[in-house]
């Protein structure tokens, strides 16, 4: 109801601190169902009143009325259902669609997690920072990251007023212990802070903002490592940060990979190496946040100390992305909060937890003892400022990090080249088998026309029963989830996207409310893409495991229903157009989905043939991923020298030249 309200966009934006007032005081809305409307109201407009809020961000000028109340149910049901923060999603999101935030990403939990602890790590004999300042806070994601790592005072700043909002009622969900003070202005140009100097920033700054401010703040004091071309705001955001942290604290933000080579800055990145400013560069794989299809990189920086000794070098650390062709030990790289968005095929990288603990290991070691740091060949390496102070400037972490190819062993480049030819050849002979299978004649001289029914009728005529994963209520997260769920892998949406089971090991907090798969459900990916599985019917590998956020689980009877008949309907381009609601990330509503209404013998035959189409789609995809890997392996081995090219005979076992 939320989301398709036509209530004006302002309504949402007023719901937002009502979300935190019926947190902070859920006695006043004990069994609400028997207030009147005009007493929900009341209660409502008081309890946002009684809400303590910095200066210019109080909620006195919130008012409800009896229009309002219908909405003001609608969020009660959500926060007693344990949606509180699903809630304030929507409402914001409502009020977001029109507003131009071209750029701007949100920041997923283990990431801003795993920034937060960089932060803390920066200074590891020290209490962690008190005042944490985020100049382009969003969600709060961040401010609450640093919150739950014992930061005490938390400052935000955001363009956009609803995010704003949404990132002081979030802080008050998520760290009512801390003191937060949220402005909504823009950073660059109106800076609601300008004489805080925290103890520590972090920051997920806008990205390719070319109409920063570039020509009214040329001569900011702030640009103390040099005036930020126009084409660079991502360097004016770092000199803010660093201008905003007392001398000696550290900044950690997260940034497009071109900051670290683009021409048009190499100077102010020169200063910044030249001064200490600049400590650590870590690259992330592709996949580990928006936009997704690109790794994006940690910048570790320090505001320099006049009495503080020269730092010599500076840590690269290249993110692990790893295939399961290549580890089948290392589990897939998708805990994030981002709907269940995906990275391209095939490519798997390190599980949040080891990605974190690694990097944090290497930077905590290298800021200890950064003279006496060891490098990891190919993973991390402390380079010193005169290898970086050449023409480029480049910092980009692949460039600098050294690999040896002494590290590697021939016999197994040439074993592991070996077996990714023969996988690759048997895969290849796999997918022409399944192409050439099946006549597939013409339906007759017109398209056929079928009775459909909705998800939503066939779930009231007990045809079939939907399921979702639902966020742990307040009160259950601090508690382990129920023992029926406990210890079973957990199936997210990017494991359904990309055509693989759940994952090997459970995710580290198991949806509380969720539901264990079984062989013959139809697995349904809730959020729209343009490429990988919408649907699939489980198989034995699936049973067992639990549905994660971005699944819906849709259990057929039998009797009824074929299931592979379902997915394939299901999945049609046609029916997902029209179950589609949202903007930026397309969400699929399963109620609204069509299904012929077709005799069950009929059914199966369908079934089949989307079973057929299946099989044929998963060897294309292992035969695509196989046919990337091999040419790279053969490739990386002959420029290393752990390989030979093959001999020039014409036996059929090496290359015949032309």
């Amino acid at each position: 109801m939320l989301r398709l309200s036509a209530h004006g966009r302002s309504a949402a934006a007023r719901l937002l601190p009502f979300v935190l007032a019926r947190h902070r005081r859920p006695e006043l809305f004990e069994a609400a169902d028997a207030l009147s409307d005009d007493d929900v109201a009341v209660r409502a407009q008081a309890s946002v009143h009684e809400l303590s809020a910095p200066p210019g961000a109080r909620f006195d000028d919130v008012t409800y009325t009896a229009t309002d109340v219908s909405l003001l149910r609608a969020v009660l049901r959500c926060i007693d259902a344990g949606q509180t923060q699903g809630a304030v999603d929507v409402l914001a999101e409502r009020e977001l669609e029109d507003e131009a935030a071209s750029g701007a990403y949100a920041t997923p939990g283990p990431l801003a997690d795993l920034m937060a602890r960089l932060l803390g790590a920066a200074t590891p004999q020290s209490p962690y920072p008190g005042r944490v300042f985020d100049p382009a806070c969003g969600s709060g994601a961040l401010l609450v990251a640093a919150a739950r790592q014992g930061a005490q005072h938390l400052y935000g700043q955001d363009l956009v007023p609803v995010q704003a909002r949404r990132s002081l009622i979030h802080l008050g969900l998520e760290a009512s212990d801390s003191l937060a003070d949220i402005r909504a202005e823009d950073s660059l140009r109106a800076d609601a802070f300008a004489d805080l100097t925290a103890d520590g920033v972090l920051c997920n700054p806008p990205y390719g903002d070319r109409d920063w401010g570039h020509d009214e703040l040329a001569y900011d004091p702030r640009w103390a490592y040099g005036v930020p071309p126009r084409g660079d705001s991502e360097l004016a955001w770092v000199q803010h940060a660093l201008a905003h942290v007392t001398p000696g604290a550290f900044v950690v933000i997260l940034l497009p990979p071109a900051a670290a080579s683009r021409s048009l800055s190499r100077r102010i990145r020169a200063e910044l190496i030249r001064t200490g400013a600049l400590r650590a560069v870590i690259s992330l794989p592709a996949g580990a946040a928006p936009p997704l299809h690109i790794g994006l990189h940690v910048w570790i920086l320090q505001r320099p100390e006049l009495a503080a000794p020269e730092h010599q070098s500076v840590l690269c650390v290249e993110g692990p992305a790893l295939t399961d062709s290549e580890s089948k030990s290392v589990p897939r790289f998708a805990r994030t909060s981002v709907g269940g968005g995906t990275a391209r095929d095939g490519v798997v990288a390190a599980a949040w937890d080891a990605l974190s603990e690694g990097v944090l290991r290497y930077w905590t070691s290298y800021v200890t003892d950064p003279s006496g740091f060891a490098d990891v060949p190919g993973q991390v390496r402390a380079v010193p400022i005169v290898d970086l102070l050449d023409d480029l400037v480049d910092v980009t972490p692949a460039r600098n990090i050294r690999t040896t190819a002494a590290a590697a062993d021939p016999v197994a480049v040439a074993e592991q080249a070996g077996r990714l030819r023969n996988e690759l050849a048997s895969a290849a002979e796999t997918l022409a088998l399944a192409a050439r299978q099946g006549e597939w004649p013409a339906a007759g001289a017109q398209a056929r026309q079928w009775r459909t029914a909705t998800l939503a009728d066939l779930t009231r005529g007990g045809a079939l029963t939907l399921h979702r994963a639902g966020p742990p209520s307040p009160r259950e997260r601090d508690t382990p989830p129920p023992a029926e769920f406990a210890n079973r892998p957990v199936l997210s949406g990017r494991d359904l996207a990309t055509g693989r089971w759940a994952t090997a090991d459970a995710e580290t907090s198991v949806p509380h409310t969720t539901t264990i798969i079984a062989e013959g459900d139809v697995l349904l990916a809730e959020i729209r893409s343009d490429s990988g599985t919408k649907a699939r019917v489980a198989d034995a590998q699936d049973g067992g495991a639990v549905i994660g956020r971005g699944v819906r689980l849709i259990r057929p009877d039998p009797t009824r229903l074929d299931p592979w008949f379902l997915a394939g309907f299901l999945a049609a381009e046609d029916n997902l157009n029209s179950a589609s609601v949202g903007t930026s990330s397309l969400h699929i509503d399963p109620s609204r989905l069509r299904v012929p209404l077709l005799p069950l013998e009929e059914q199966r035959r369908y079934g089949e043939a989307f079973r057929h189409l299946y099989a044929l789609r998963q060897a294309a995809r292992r035969a695509t991923e196989l046919a990337t890997l091999m040419p790279k392996a053969l490739a990386d081995g002959l420029t290393s020298g752990t390989l030979l090219p093959p001999p020039n005979d014409s036996d059929g076992d090496g290359i015949t030249p032309a």
